[in-house]
C-alpha cells in the first residue's frame, strides 16, 4: 500500500517549506533537483513529503514507501514507484527495457544487471517527465529494499536537465539500518529536520485537544515532547481529560503501551530504592515543579544524590522543570509502583504543598493518599471542584468530585456529591462514569429536588448517548417531577424533552406528543426568559403550524443573541430555531457563540454538535474549507469520549460535492445505525441529502423522490429546506405540476419569516414553476435576494437555474454571465455535480470551458484512475491486470464504477474523459 502522506498544517516549519518550495520552483523552471530528508521518527519526516505533494500542482506524482516485510524482496519499492509509468516501457531500449521488466516480475530472464536496471530507470522517468514535471516521493528509504535504493540513488546522482525532483526521507537514528541507507545516499543534498519551537508545539497541541487544557500541564506536556509533533499528536490521546485539564485524574488511568512499560520497568529495577522513589513522586506531580519534588524528597528521606542514576539511565532530567525523557516514561513509572508507596508519595507531596498558595493541588494528592473514607479529605475535594472549573473546565471539576464521592462516609452528603459529579462526568462527555456516578445516588437518600434532578439527568445521558426513543418520556416525567419544586429547571426540561423528540421524530406521534406534553409546563417568569420563549414558540411550531410560531420564535431568537452566556441542552435549539427560519445571521452568531462557549468549558457533551451546525452554516456559505476544519475538529476525538459523532455537516458535505458513493455509503452506515436506534430524524435528513446529491447530478426523478421523503412537516428545519430540492426537481423532470404543494407551502413560510433568505429560495421556486417574463423577474429577486446574505451557495444554485433558463430563452450572452459565476463558486467548493451542470449549459451556450484536471481525477481512487489511464492508452483488462497484479475480473469491476463516475458508457470514451495529460501512451 502507498504511503499516506497526510494533509496537515505543518507548524514550526516554515524553513523546511521554503528549502521545498525552492526546490519545486527549480524543477518546474526546468532544472531538477533531490533532496534527502532526514529525521528522528516522529518529527515530521512524512508531513514534509505530504506537504511537497500538496505544493507540486502540475506535476505528475510518484510514490513508493519501505516497509520491514518486503526489505528482502529485490526491485519491490522500485515496482511500487514505477508502475503508474508501466505503459512508457515501450520508449526505451530494448535491454533497458527487459532488464526492468525482469527486476518488475514482468517477464522471465536471468537476472539483470543492476547499472542496466538503474539506467532503465533514469530513461522511464526521463520519459515520464518529458510531457510534465515528475516528483517521486520515497518514504521510509531505510526500510526500502536495498536493490531499490541504490538504483533511486543511482539516478539521483545522474540527473541533469531532466525535469524531475526525488525526495527520499530517512530515519535519523543509529541503528544499522539507518546507517546503511545512508552511506547508500551520500553525497546527495540533505535537509535536517529538528525538533519544532515551543511556540509552535503549543499551537499543534491546540489542535488535538479538545476542551481546556491546564497551562501547566501544557507546558509539561511540550517540554516533555521536546519538540517532537507525533509525540505531541499522539501523547493526549494517552491521557485522560482530567489529567489535561489539571493533573486531577490517576496517572495509570490508561494503560501504556506493554513494550514501552517492560523496556522502562527494567531499567527501573536496576536502580537504587531512594531513585525509584524519586521518580516515583516526580511522576506523581503532572507539573513537573523542581522546588516541590525537593521538599517532597525530604519529606521522604531523600537526598540530591538519589537523582544522579536516574538521569545517567537517561530516563529523566532535573533542571528548571522535570523533565522524563519520553512523555510515557511518566506513565511507566508511576504504573509500576505498587499502591502503598503511591499513597505514601502523594501524602509526602500534599504535605510539601502551601495549603493557601495551591489549595486544589493540595487537596487533589490528599485524595490520592487516602485509601478509606475520609470526610475531611472530601470536604476540600468538594471545595475544589469550582475552583478547578474556571481552570480545567468541567473535566476537572468533575475528578474533584468523583473522588470526593469515594471517600464521603455520610450516605446523604455522598448522594449529593455523586449527583454533581455525574453531571459534571455529562457535560465532559464522559457518559459511563456518569451512569455509575448516577447509580450511586440513586443508593442514596435524595430529597423530592435531587431525585427529579436525577431523573432528568438520566433522561440528557439517554439522548446524548443514543438520541433515541427512551429519553423524551425520561425527561417529561423528570420535567413533571420538577414542575412544583423548580419551575424554571422544569420549563428547561420540557424544552429539553422537545429536543429529544425532535431527533425521534413524529413516528407514532411522538414528536407531537411530546410537544403538547410539554404544554404542561408551569407558567414562565415575567419577564420570561429567552428559553421560556423558545419552549413556547418551539410547542406551537409542533402543534399549530409554522407561522403562528413564528413571532415567538424570532423574539426567543433576539433574547439568545443577547443573553447567551451559558451553553446547556436545551440552548441548542436556538440554533435549529434560526436555521428553520432561514435567519442566516442568527443561525452564524449563534452557533459561533455555542462553539466558544463549549470550547472554553470543555464541555465535549455538546460540543460536537455545536460544531456540526457551524460546520453546515460554513457549507451553505461556500466556505468548504472552514466546514471541513470544523468537522475534523468534531470528529477527532470520537474514540476517546462517549457521545456520538456529528451526522448533518458530514453527510452534506459529501451530497453537496457529488459524492455519489461517500453519501450512500454514509447513509448505509451512519443513518442506518441511527434509525436502528431510534434516531428516525436522521431518515429524513438521508432523503434531504440524496436529494441534493441527485439535482447536482441531473436524476431529478431520483431527486424528486427523496424529496418527498424528507419533507414531512412535523420535522423542523430539513423538511423545510427540501423544498426548494423538490421544487428543483420536479421542474427539470417535466413535473411542474408535483412541485406546486411544496410551493404554497414554502410561500406560506419564507413570507412570515420575512427574511432575505427564505424569500429569495421562494422566488427561486417560483421561478423555475414559472414562464417567459415571470420567471425572470422571479430570477432576479432571487438573485438580489440571496446576494445580500451569507447563502452563496444557494447563490450559486439560483444562478446556475437562471443560466439554464436563460439559455432555453436563447439569451446565451446573459447565461454565460450567470452560469460562469455559478461555475467558479461550484468548482471552488468542489461541488462537482452542480459545478458539471454549469458546464455542460456554458458549453451549449458556445463558451469553452476546461474540465480543471482535478475535477476528474478527484472522483476516482488512485486505483481507478491507474486502470482508467491504461484503459484508455489502449490495454486490455489482461494486460492491466498482469502490470497491477489484480485478476482481471477485479480490472472489470473497476472500469464499471469508471464508467458510472465519469457518466461514460464505453473504454472509447475514456480518452475524451479523462485530461489529456492524465493518459499515458502505450
Amino acid at each position: 500500500m502507498l504511503p499516506d502522506f497526510r494533509k496537515t498544517q505543518l507548524f514550526g516549519r516554515r524553513y523546511e517549506c521554503e528549502v521545498l518550495d525552492r526546490l519545486l520552483g527549480k524543477v518546474r523552471a526546468g532544472g531538477c533537483g533531490t533532496l534527502v530528508i532526514r529525521a528522528e521518527p516522529g518529527n515530521g519526516k512524512s508531513a514534509l513529503l505530504g506537504y511537497a505533494a500538496d505544493q507540486a500542482t502540475g506535476f505528475q506524482q510518484a510514490r513508493t514507501g519501505g516497509v520491514e516485510p518486503e526489505m528482502e524482496l529485490a526491485f519491490a519499492g522500485l515496482q511500487q514507484l514505477c508502475v503508474p509509468m508501466l505503459g512508457l516501457l515501450d520508449r526505451l531500449p530494448g535491454r533497458q527495457r527487459e532488464a526492468l521488466q525482469v527486476a518488475f516480475g514482468l517477464s522471465e530472464g536471468p537476472t539483470p544487471d543492476r547499472f542496466l536496471i538503474g539506467l532503465g530507470l533514469l530513461t522511464l522517468l526521463s520519459e515520464a517527465a518529458t510531457e510534465r514535471p515528475l516528483i517521486c516521493l520515497i518514504d521510509d528509504a531505510s526500510w526500502l529494499d536495498r536493490a531499490s535504493l541504490l538504483c533511486l540513488a543511482f539516478v539521483a546522482r545522474r540527473l541533469m536537465a531532466e525535469q524531475i525532483a526525488l525526495l527520499f526521507a530517512v530515519r535519523d537514528q543509529a541503528t544499522a539500518r539507518d546507517q546503511d541507507a545512508m552511506r547508500d545516499l551520500a553525497g546527495l543534498p540533505e535537509l535536517r529536520v529538528k525538533g519544532i519551537p515551543d511556540s509552535d508545539a503549543r499551537m499543534l497541541l491546540d489542535t488535538v485537544i479538545p476542551g481546556k487544557v491546564d497551562e501547566r500541564v501544557r507546558d509539561r506536556i511540550v517540554s516533555e515532547a521536546r519538540g517532537n509533533p507525533l509525540a505531541l499528536l499522539e501523547l493526549p490521546n494517552a491521557m485522560t481529560s482530567e489529567e489535561l485539564a489539571g493533573g486531577f485524574g490517576l496517572p495509570d488511568s490508561r494503560p501504556v503501551p506493554r513494550r514501552v512499560e517492560q523496556s522502562y520497568r527494567r531499567r527501573l529495577e536496576a536502580l537504587p530504592d531512594d531513585t525509584r522513589l524519586l521518580l516515583l513522586a516526580a511522576a506523581a506531580d503532572p507539573l513537573g515543579d523542581v522546588p516541590l519534588l525537593w521538599r517532597t524528597a525530604e519529606r521522604l528521606g531523600i537526598g540530591p544524590a538519589a537523582a544522579t542514576p536516574a538521569e545517567a539511565a537517561q530516563l529523566v532530567e532535573i533542571g528548571t522543570r522535570v523533565r522524563f525523557r519520553h512523555p510515557l516514561v511518566r506513565s511507566a513509572v508511576y504504573g509500576a509502583a505498587p499502591l502503598s508507596e503511591r499513597q505514601r508519595v502523594h501524602r509526602a507531596i500534599a504535605d510539601s504543598i502551601d495549603a493557601t498558595a495551591s489549595p486544589d493541588r493540595r487537596a487533589c494528592h490528599l485524595g490520592k493518599a487516602v485509601s478509606g473514607p475520609d470526610e475531611a479529605v472530601a470536604h476540600e475535594l468538594a471545595c475544589s471542584a469550582e475552583r478547578a472549573k474556571a481552570r480545567g473546565g468541567v473535566a476537572a471539576a468533575a475528578a474533584f468530585l468523583q473522588r470526593a464521592t469515594e471517600l464521603t462516609p455520610d450516605p446523604k452528603d455522598r448522594g449529593a456529591r455523586a449527583l454533581a459529579a455525574a453531571q459534571a462526568k455529562f457535560e465532559a462527555a464522559a457518559l459511563d462514569t456518569a451512569y455509575e456516578l448516577l447509580a450511586i445516588a440513586d443508593t442514596c437518600p435524595l430529597d423530592d429536588l435531587q431525585r427529579a434532578r436525577l431523573e432528568r439527568l438520566r433522561g440528557q445521558l439517554a439522548f446524548l448517548r443514543d438520541r433515541g426513543r427512551d429519553a423524551p418520556p425520561l425527561l417529561l416525567a423528570a420535567a413533571a417531577r420538577l414542575a412544583p419544586l423548580d419551575a424554571v429547571l422544569a420549563r428547561d426540561t420540557y424544552l429539553e424533552a422537545v429536543l429529544a423528540a425532535r431527533y425521534v421524530g413524529d413516528v407514532e406521534g411522538v414528536l407531537t406528543a411530546t410537544a403538547r406534553a410539554a404544554r404542561a409546563a408551569p407558567p414562565p417568569p415575567d419577564p420570561p426568559r429567552p428559553a421560556d420563549l423558545m419552549l413556547d414558540g418551539v410547542v406551537t411550531r409542533l402543534t399549530e403550524g409554522y407561522v403562528p410560531a413564528v413571532p415567538l420564535l424570532h423574539k426567543a431568537l433576539r433574547g439568545y443573541g443577547e443573553e447567551l452566556r451559558d451553553l446547556t441542552p436545551d440552548s441548542l435549539m436556538c440554533t435549529l430555531a434560526a436555521m428553520d427560519l432561514w435567519e442566516d445571521r442568527a443561525w452564524e452568531e449563534l452557533a459561533h457563540t455555542q462553539v466558544q462557549l463549549a470550547r472554553e468549558a470543555g464541555m465535549l457533551s455538546l460540543l460536537p454538535t455545536t460544531l456540526d451546525f457551524l460546520a453546515e452554516f460554513y457549507l451553505q456559505s461556500g466556505d468548504v474549507p472552514e466546514c471541513q476544519a470544523l468537522l475534523d475538529e468534531a470528529t477527532a476525538p470520537t474514540s476517546r469520549y462517549d457521545r456520538l459523532p456529528p451526522i448533518l455537516a458530514p453527510i452534506m458535505l459529501l451530497a453537496w460535492q457529488g459524492d455519489e458513493v461517500g453519501t450512500m455509503r454514509l447513509i448505509d452506515d451512519v443513518i442506518q445505525d441511527a434509525i436502528a436506534r431510534g434516531e428516525r430524524v436522521a431518515a429524513v435528513l438521508g432523503e434531504y441529502a440524496k436529494a441534493v446529491l441527485n439535482n447536482g447530478l441531473t436524476r431529478y426523478d431520483e431527486a424528486l423522490a427523496a424529496a418527498r421523503n424528507a419533507g414531512d412537516d412535523k420535522e423542523p428545519v430539513v423538511s423545510s429546506w427540501s423544498l426548494p430540492e423538490l421544487i428543483e426537481a420536479a421542474a427539470h423532470s417535466g413535473r411542474p405540476e408535483a412541485g406546486l404543494p411544496a410551493l404554497e407551502r414554502l410561500t406560506r413560510c419564507a413570507r412570515a419569516g420575512g427574511t432575505d433568505w427564505a424569500l429569495g429560495m421562494e422566488a427561486r421556486s417560483r421561478a423555475l414553476l414559472s414562464e417567459g417574463p415571470q420567471a425572470e423577474t422571479h430570477y432576479r429577486e432571487a438573485v438580489e435576494r440571496l446576494g445580500r446574505t451569507r447563502m452563496s451557495a444557494q447563490l450559486a444554485r439560483t444562478r446556475l437555474n437562471f443560466g439554464e433558463w436563460l439559455r432555453r430563452e436563447n439569451d446565451r450572452r446573459a447565461a454565460r454571465e450567470q452560469l460562469r459565476r455559478a461555475y467558479e463558486t461550484f468548482t471552488e467548493m468542489g461541488a462537482r455535480g452542480f459545478a458539471e451542470r454549469a458546464r455542460r449549459e456554458l458549453l451549449a451556450t458556445g463558451e469553452t470551458v476546461s474540465v480543471p484536471a482535478t475535477a476528474v481525477e478527484n472522483r476516482l481512487t488512485a486505483q481507478e484512475a491507474q486502470i482508467a489511464r491504461m484503459a484508455a492508452s489502449g490495454d486490455s483488462n489482461p494486460e492491466i491486470a498482469a502490470r497491477l497484479f489484480i485478476s482481471p475480473r477485479t480490472v472489470e469491476w473497476h472500469l464499471r464504477k469508471v464508467f458510472t463516475k465519469l457518466d461514460i458508457t464505453s473504454r472509447r470514451q475514456l480518452r475524451r474523459a479523462l485530461p489529456p495529460h492524465a493518459v499515458v501512451p502505450a
